[in-house]
This record gives structure tokens, C-alpha cells and sequence, in this order.
């Protein structure tokens, strides 16, 4: 069974983050630094715990 915690890891995966910023029409070039700036200062807080 997973966990809540395994969920949201799926779930905010940053890569995850990219596609959605892509299907909503977010170019490339600002999805891909937001995505970055998400996994640095965010995904791995998340993780940390």
C-alpha cells in the first residue's frame, strides 16, 4: 500500500510540474527554470523529512 508520502512524491515530482506547465502553455524555456527552481528549494524540503 503507499504511503501519503510516496503519493505526493509522485505527485510533485518535478518533471510531473514540467508536463503540467507544457499542457497549461507555459513555454519551455520559464517551465523548465520553474521546475528547477521547485526541485532545488521545495521537492527536496519535502524529502528531507
Amino acid at each position: 500500500m503507499n504511503s501519503l508520502r510516496d503519493r505526493l512524491q509522485h505527485a510533485l515530482n518535478p518533471l510531473h510540474l514540467f508536463c503540467r506547465l507544457r499542457r497549461f502553455g507555459i513555454r519551455c524555456g520559464p517551465a523548465r527554470r520553474l521546475c528547477s527552481a521547485w526541485e532545488r528549494h521545495v521537492y527536496r524540503f519535502l524529502l528531507s523529512r
